[in-house]
């Protein structure tokens, strides 16, 4: 057995393994097809990483999670490992360039999304590399049965023929028990399998609250009630921002997160809340994944998420360091009404979908019977507006038919700049550059691992940043330096692609499988009844949750808000505080509305009492000045 803790300690530079992580890592390093199911900050990245140093050959990752993938490629290369990635949205060159560095290069790591498995490069590429197991995380999506399944992960069951003795480590953080025993059967387990980590949260707090006035009031008074870091999920980029501007008015410091933001302010925002500098981050579900930060004490959904499994994992961010940590879900008497829209906008009527392919084509003037293989940039935008469709409505129409094999959509965050090293190191030495673009190659030299043999992904607005100018003077450069042919440059790009997977066909023919359409479509609206169903529970809202994924506590958890049979924060008696403003102002005779206080009623409910005051006009404000009560 090999000394799977030194490699721990050396690697990764942790004391101990945690939870499952070394049964986990033991049965896929004895060769025995394992599932491991961990919850939200469980490890499992480690579960893959350890055995795989341990081993010769390279471990083949199958990731759809982009931007986690470019995050642990870029750690492990930190920690001196060698490691790549392909995914939609690399050119071809790029492309081979990776895959033979996994052949030739002696890689650890190879990280793919399910989108390239079925690229005769790739396949030809792989029969030629040494792999020690095929990791496949975020399991679930290989389930028709999964909150979030995606029609390319069928593709890995070619990846098992193509490596018949190459095991397979399958990981997911979120599985009911169809979905367990789908998952070992979809990939061909040799044996059953599976390491089991109890979806338990002790020290989690879950409790649903009815919004009062405004979801902005009930969240500042959550915050005051409860000290430490918090996330606030919200399903809109608007009310990301809305919410944190009006927390930063109310002095809690917050910022916003979500997809459109660009890469530096991400990081930026990330590593500010992350450090401590913020305390609170307002996100969509954009925020998350791949970020560790044990000392989370509240985390507070203003929207209702349309899965279970969504739920659990973003509420499960709440304190992995063990401590006391809340889990708050707030609604209004819209939510119903409004997670019921959902089925409609995500499965719109196939007709509709039709119209969408039809347009499509025609915004891209493609011809009937030809397109396969053409890939063409897709400005969601403007088509939308060239062709009047509702945003939302015609993303979800566009999935659907890339789910179905029609088209193959990349989204517009994955076109990052890319640049690689066109002279040998040694040439570098006898090339004279004027001041900033020697400064920025020598940026690139220090930042970018291993420029020399492959494309490195680039943010012109961080390094501007580090290089004290702006985003356009870094492409200007960076143009420079390419027009020198001392790199190659390829500049972002924030339009989406569309690939035509298969020839223009009759809009007639489009056909959507149950399997993409009419079991998904029912297995949302079940998943929306199950998050309704969690709030209106009466029953212990952790068993509840548990349940759902098959797991059956002995005892209910004592302490959320059905066990405890309290609210987190107290319901005041509005009358009650509406007449003891009346008797602070008629003892106290206060010049301003900002000298009323009651010790014990937070300012939010004080100043909710006082606006119905003066709309109910039992208060008046003096001529001078609004702050003035008369």
């Amino acid at each position: 057995m090999p000394d799977y803790l030194s490699i721990l300690k050396q690697y990764f530079g942790y004391e101990a393994f945690r939870g499952i992580q070394q049964d986990i890592i033991e049965s896929i390093g004895a060769g025995r097809d394992t599932l491991g199911l961990m919850p939200t900050g469980g490890g499992k990245s480690i579960t893959f990483q350890v055995p795989a140093m341990a081993q010769d050959g390279l471990c083949l990752v199958i990731s759809p999670l982009i931007a986690l993938m470019k995050d642990q490629v870029e750690h492990l290369r930190r920690q001196g490992i060698k490691a790549t990635a392909v995914y939609t949205g690399m050119t071809r060159d790029e492309i081979i360039v990776a895959l033979e560095n996994c052949v030739y290069g002696n890689f650890k790591f190879l990280y793919i999304s399910p989108e390239r498995i079925a690229s005769e490069v790739f396949q030809a590429k792989l029969r030629h590399m040494k792999v020690s197991f095929i990791t496949v995380d975020e399991a679930h999506c290989i389930s028709q049965w999964g909150y979030d399944f995606r029609p390319s992960y069928t593709q890995i069951t070619q990846i098992r023929k193509l490596l018949p003795s190459a095991p397979v480590l399958a990981l997911t953080a979120t599985a009911t028990p169809a979905v367990i025993e789908d998952i070992q059967r979809q990939l061909g387990f040799r044996q059953v399998n599976v390491k089991r980590m109890s979806f338990e949260r002790k020290n989690l707090t879950y409790t649903v609250r009815q919004i009062a006035i405004t979801k902005e009031q009930d969240i500042e008074e959550l915050l005051q009630k409860i000290p430490g870091s918090a996330i606030v999920y919200t399903r809109s980029r608007k009310d990301t921002r809305e919410i944190a501007e009006y927390l930063s008015r109310r002095n809690i410091s917050a910022t916003n997160y979500h997809a459109g933001l660009t890469n530096h302010e991400k990081n930026e925002r990330a590593k500010a809340w992350q450090e401590g500098e913020i305390r609170v981050m307002v996100a969509t579900n954009a925020f998350g994944m791949g970020i560790d930060k044990p000392d989370v004490r509240l985390v507070i959904h203003s929207d209702v998420p349309d899965a279970p499994e969504a739920y659990f994992q973003e509420a499960g961010r709440a304190g992995r360091d063990g401590l006391n940590a809340y889990a708050i879900l707030l609604y209004d008497q819209r939510t119903a009404r409004l997670l019921r829209q959902r089925i409609d906008l995500t499965f719109p009527p196939i007709e509709y979908i039709r119209k969408v392919y039809e347009d499509a084509c025609f915004y891209l003037q493609m011809a009937m019977g030809d397109g396969y293989g053409v890939t063409r940039e897709f400005n969601l935008e403007e088509f939308c507006r060239n062709f009047r469709h509702f945003p939302v409505r015609a993303y979800n129409a566009l999935q659907l038919l890339s789910r179905a094999g029609y088209i193959e959509w990349a989204d517009a965050e994955e076109n990052m700049s890319r640049v690689m090293m066109l002279c040998h190191r040694d040439e570098l030495y006898g090339i004279h550059l004027p001041p900033r673009p020697e400064q920025l190659l020598q940026h690139l030299l220090r930042t970018c691992t291993g420029i020399f043999s492959e494309y490195a992904y680039i943010d012109e607005d961080e390094i501007a940043f580090k290089l004290n100018t702006d985003a356009q003077t870094i492409s200007q450069l960076l143009i420079e330096l390419s027009q020198r042919h001392i790199i190659r440059f390829i500049p972002r790009k924030f339009i989406p692609y569309l690939t035509f997977t298969q020839r223009r066909i009759e809009t007639d023919a489009i056909v959507l499988p149950p399997a993409i359409y009419d079991d998904r479509k029912r297995e949302l609206s079940q998943r929306i009844d199950t998050m309704l169903g969690y709030i209106a529970t009466k029953t212990c809202r952790s068993r509840y949750l548990l349940k759902y994924f098959g797991e059956d506590m002995t005892c209910d958890c004592g302490h959320c808000d059905n066990c405890s049979g309290q609210d987190i924060l107290p319901r005041f008696d509005e009358d009650s505080v509406r007449q003891r403003i009346i008797d602070f102002i008629a003892i106290n005779h206060p010049t301003s509305i900002l000298d009323i206080h009651l010790h014990d009623v937070p300012e939010s409910i004080v100043g909710r009492v006082l606006h119905r005051l003066l709309q109910d006009e039992e208060l008046q404000l003096s001529d001078d000045s609004e702050r003035h009560a008369d």
